[in-house]
């Protein structure tokens, strides 16, 4: 652009035309033009000199000129002159010297810089617009055309911007084509190096709830409430919803009539496979409803470890896990539940097989017939210690049970414990464990003992464990959740803390000394 031979309205009206067409400012498009002056200034009379092109906003006349600026101390003469210096020009301290320059004729290569970095800030500008404008979208649906499209990502161009689909949030197997029109979900805007980025998804999960919104008044004004929504891309999804309204069914209405609403959903979605299931605050209901299409028989729950154990007649469940898994994947995700499926025949085997080990074990340890050992399992007793630290009355009141029968196995209880325990001491004892781990007040002996065999054999041992570890080692003692396993190890580290406060403390005293 060689601005040298082009009249000043004329610049200005260049300015105008470029900054409508890109939707940035005038002003920056003549700072721009300015930078360019500047630099092609520079190239003719000297890199090192400050040299500064002005641009008449009205006229579009262009004033070229050196400056030099009034310092005490002098780094560059080429920009910089002493205080003495400056008083013959009638110029103070930080005041510069102004000296006009003759206009530049552009050669070639001087009128291709300055339309390179008339470019390049043009650019700049626009990219910054772009990320003011989306910034705050995210979250929104927009839509486009496609510009570029490429197995691992599509481009798509906005109007006044170009959005990116990254494959994986891509619908799995959806053509898309060159000049088709899309919508897609803004899930990210980011400022990088080369300009901004805005991240578009198909495969995301608000995107479908977005298009709920869109496809359902209710939605939009609040009366319904999407609760969660779970998703297969292009294969299958649930989504739970909320009447805020009693007379307004949450279901039938973002179904619509003959199904138009739900529809139109799933024909931007190519076909997905969209269930709309009814919210529940009972989570046992909601899980309930989150399975269907399968029938559910029985639902056994562990709020502690946040799983459901869902017992169904045993024609249903193929239906109840789904495909590959699908049903039972996608309704763990909606409810935020782990759901494990049984059949009815799986839940009663189960059942006989814990009823019959803890039997075996009462059998065993007390010398009590099959029918004792069946009505202490029934009562929910785990192991003998729990016999030992139930009430006599107790044990009594349980039907079946009389004072005598009671007493005499409370008895043998505490007999077989304390030898259990002297037996236990001692392999302790052979296996060097500490005191601090014994004294553990969540594990039985027995426990401590299991620890020990797998190389835990102090405090310090114990609470660098994991979770999922500890579970491992004490499953078969009723420790089957990695949420109770998690409290036992978090009193192990109690002590580290205690520690690290103590150590507070001490510092904190000596400083009051030093002080003193």
């Amino acid at each position: 652009m060689d601005t040298s031979s082009i009249p000043g309205l004329e610049l200005i009206q260049i300015a105008d035309v470029v900054a409508r067409e890109k939707s940035i400012d005038r002003e920056e498009v003549i700072m721009a033009m300015e930078e360019a002056i500047q630099k092609a200034g520079r190239s003719k009379y000297g890199h090192d000199l400050d040299i500064r092109a002005m641009i008449d906003r009205k006229s579009g006349s262009i004033t070229l000129e050196r400056w030099t600026e009034v310092v005490e101390e002098v780094e560059d003469d080429h920009i910089h002159m002493t205080v003495a210096e400056g008083t013959k020009h009638n110029l103070a301290l930080g005041e510069f010297l102004r000296q006009p320059l003759p206009p530049i004729e552009f050669g070639r290569i001087a009128a291709q810089t300055a339309k390179q970095v008339i470019s390049q800030k043009v650019r700049e500008a626009e990219r910054a617009r772009q990320y003011e404008e989306y910034k705050d979208r995210v979250g929104e649906i927009v839509v486009g055309t496609i510009k570029r499209a490429e197995s691992y990502s599509i481009t798509v161009d906005l109007g006044r911007a170009e959005g990116v689909i990254r494959r994986e949030e891509m619908i799995p197997r959806e053509n898309l084509r060159q000049g088709d029109r899309v919508r897609a979900y803004i899930v990210d805007v980011r400022e990088e190096q080369r300009g901004p980025q805005i991240f578009l998804s198909r495969a995301a999960n608000d995107f479908m709830a977005k298009l709920f919104t869109q496809e359902v008044p209710e939605i939009y004004d609040g009366i319904i409430e999407i609760k969660a929504v779970a998703r297969e891309p292009g294969s299958r999804a649930k989504i739970s919803v909320l009447s805020r309204d009693g007379s307004i069914d949450p279901v039938g209405a973002c179904v619509g009539l003959r199904g138009s609403r739900v529809q139109a959903v799933v024909g931007e979605l190519q076909g997905e496979k969209i269930e709309i299931i009814p919210f529940s605050e009972d989570p046992v209901g909601f899980v309930v409803n989150a399975l269907a299409p399968a029938e559910v028989a029985k639902v056994l729950m562990d709020e502690v470890s946040g799983r459901m154990e869902v017992v169904v007649p045993d024609d249903q469940l193929s239906l109840a896990i789904g495909r590959r898994g699908q049903n039972v994947r996608l309704a763990s995700q909606l409810t935020g539940w782990y759901i494990d499926i049984l059949t009815e025949a799986e839940e009663s085997e189960k059942r006989q097989e814990e009823i019959k080990l803890r039997s075996t074990r009462f059998m065993e340890a007390l010398n009590i017939d099959d029918v004792i050992a069946h009505l202490l399992v029934a009562e929910g007793f785990v192991m003998v210690e729990d016999i030992v630290a139930t009430e006599l009355e107790d044990l009594a009141s349980i039907q079946g049970f009389d004072t005598d029968i009671a007493t005499e196995l409370y008895n043998r209880s505490v007999d077989f414990v304390t030898r259990e325990n002297a037996r236990i001491e001692s392999e302790l004892d052979a296996l060097k464990v500490a005191d601090d781990l014994r004294s553990v007040e969540y594990l039985s002996m027995a426990m401590i003992l299991k620890l020990a065999e797998n190389q835990i054999l102090t405090l310090d041992d114990l609470a660098e464990l994991d979770s999922e570890e500890l579970v491992g080692y004490l499953g078969e003692f009723g420790i089957e959740d990695e949420a109770t396993a998690g409290d036992i190890i978090m009193a192990a580290r109690a002590h580290w803390f205690a520690d690290e406060d103590d150590a507070a403390e001490a510092e904190t005293e000596d400083a009051g000394a030093s002080d003193a």
